[in-house]
C-alpha cells in the first residue's frame, strides 16, 4: 500500500514555493457540530508514520496530532452550524480552508489541497489534489490535526449534549444518534439543513436548549 510522500511538495520547490501548506478538511457528513479545516505547513524533519488520518489508530492521531502542533506551522478553523445552513456544506468546508489558511503564522507560497476544486476566495496559489490526504505528507498532516480537533471538540459537546453519543460517533447519522433524534430532539449543534434534522423539525418534534 502507497504512503503519502513529499512529491508535490518537492515539485512546487522546484518551481519556486519556499513554503507550503497541506490543507483538509473533516466533517463534512455528520449532522452535528462544525466543520473542521486544518493547514500544516511541515517542519524539515516531519514526524514518522504521517498517513491519511482516516487510515490510522485513534491513539497514533492523538500522538501524531501532538508532534505536529508542537513541531510545524499549523493552524485550524471551525466553521459552525449558522453559516453550514447558509452557505451549504460544500462552501462551509472550502471557508473552513481558507480561514484555516488566513491563520497560519507565515503565508505560505502554494497551498495543497485535498480534494478535486480549490476554494474560490482562497488569497493565495493553490493545487487541488485528489484523495491528498493519503498522498501529500502536508495534507496527511492537516488530515490528522483536523481530525482530532474536531473529535475532541465533540467529546466536550457531549458532555452538554448526553445521549446522542457525540463522543464516539463525533456527529456521524449512527444508529443511536438518529434514534436520540427523535427521542430527545434537535439541539443548537444540529444542522438544520441536513435532511434528517430538517425533517424531524418538519414534523414539528421538540428541540433541546
Amino acid at each position: 500500500m502507497s504512503q503519502p510522500d513529499l512529491e508535490f511538495e518537492l515539485a512546487a520547490q522546484a518551481q519556486g514555493a519556499r513554503l507550503i501548506a497541506g490543507v483538509d478538511e473533516v466533517g463534512r457528513g455528520p449532522l452535528a457540530g462544525p466543520v473542521t479545516a486544518a493547514a500544516v505547513i511541515l517542519c524539515e524533519d516531519p514526524p514518522a508514520g504521517l498517513n491519511d488520518s482516516k487510515k490510522l489508530s485513534a491513539k497514533r492521531r492523538d500522538a501524531l496530532a501532538e508532534e505536529i502542533m508542537a513541531r510545524c506551522d499549523w493552524a485550524y478553523a471551525h466553521v459552525w452550524i449558522d453559516e453550514i445552513d447558509r452557505l451549504n456544506i460544500y462552501h462551509a468546508s472550502h471557508l473552513a480552508m481558507c480561514r484555516a489558511v488566513e491563520k497560519l503564522k507565515s503565508r505560505p507560497d502554494l497551498a495543497l489541497i485535498d480534494g478535486n476544486a480549490v476554494p474560490r476566495d482562497l488569497a493565495i496559489p493553490a493545487q487541488a489534489i485528489v484523495k491528498g490526504d493519503a498522498r501529500s505528507l502536508s495534507i496527511a498532516a492537516a488530515s490528522i490535526v483536523a481530525k482530532v480537533l474536531r473529535d475532541r471538540l465533540m467529546v466536550d459537546l457531549a458532555q452538554q449534549h448526553p445521549g446522542y453519543g457525540w463522543e464516539r460517533n463525533a456527529g456521524y447519522p449512527t444508529k443511536v444518534h438518529l434514534e436520540a433524534l427523535l427521542n430527545l430532539g434537535v439541539t443548537p449543534y444540529h444542522r438544520r439543513s441536513f435532511a434528517p434534522v430538517h425533517n424531524i423539525l418538519c414534523k414539528g418534534l421538540s428541540t433541546t436548549d
